[in-house]
């Protein structure tokens, strides 16, 4: 692919801790990318601790003193390279920013401005946002991990957005948990060469319980037809249509 204007593959990590053997497993998959891709490949690591973000930043050089071969310099994304956004109209204009920003901030002491900010904006969201809403309130929960910004933002989202907590947003969460399940299972099938008739994959595409597709993905990492797939264990024949 020409390249000249400029474009590259971005490949994302979050770091929680530093790790003696992470620039080297950086440099493969860089260099794996690159080989199979032919693009110029970029590695960003997000670091929520600023000792961990201070260390991935260091320039690793692979080869012998004399003669370096490889040189590793990782983009990286840690506090104090995220501003703190903790005023609601600054958090509307940009909500990923602010997902971002309450995430590499949790530990902080503003992290509770900040969550209060992005509720509110939130908040803000109309109806035909309830989607979007959705994921920017799961990714916020996942990138504050275990800590206690965490349980603020349950207590904000419980009090605040009960909306996006109705049963319409549950059910457009799983639906779209089992159209990402059928997805991986036709995949799987794919790459074991198991043979996928069309009945079969309308079967598999039409299945909108998360726990039966996920049975049968689980069968399909040693089955060597569809038939041994759908064969019935108990609540293996409760596929819904």
């Amino acid at each position: 692919m020409n390249t000249e204007d400029g474009s590259f593959l971005l490949a994302v990590e979050s770091q929680g801790r530093p790790a003696p053997d992470k620039p080297a497993s950086w440099a493969y998959y860089l260099s794996y990318v690159y080989a199979k891709y032919r693009i110029p490949p970029v590695l960003l690591v997000v670091c929520a601790d600023r000792g961990t973000a201070e260390w991935a930043a260091r320039q690793v050089d692979i080869g012998p003193r004399q003669w370096c071969s490889l040189s590793l310099r990782p983009l990286v994304l840690g506090p104090d390279d995220v501003p703190v956004i903790d005023s609601p109209d600054d958090a509307a204009r940009d909500i990923p920013l602010t997902v971002l920003s309450a995430a590499l901030h949790r530990r902080d002491p503003g992290a509770d401005a900040i969550l209060n900010a992005l509720a509110k904006a939130l908040k803000g969201l109309s109806a035909d946002d309830e989607n979007t809403a959705t994921t920017f309130i799961e990714l916020t929960e996942q990138g504050l991990g275990a800590t206690q910004a965490a349980e603020l933002w349950r207590h904000l989202m419980a009090v605040d957005l009960s909306f996006f907590q109705s049963q319409t947003a549950q059910q457009l969460r799983a639906e779209g948990r089992a159209e990402s399940r059928a997805k991986d299972l036709l995949l799987l099938l794919g790459h074991r060469g198991v043979e996928v008739s069309e009945e079969d994959r309308e079967r598999i595409v039409g299945c909108g319980d998360p726990d039966v597709l996920g049975l049968w993905f689980r069968k399909a990492l040693t089955a060597t037809s569809t038939a041994e797939v759908f064969a019935s264990e108990g609540e293996a024949g409760a596929d819904a249509g």
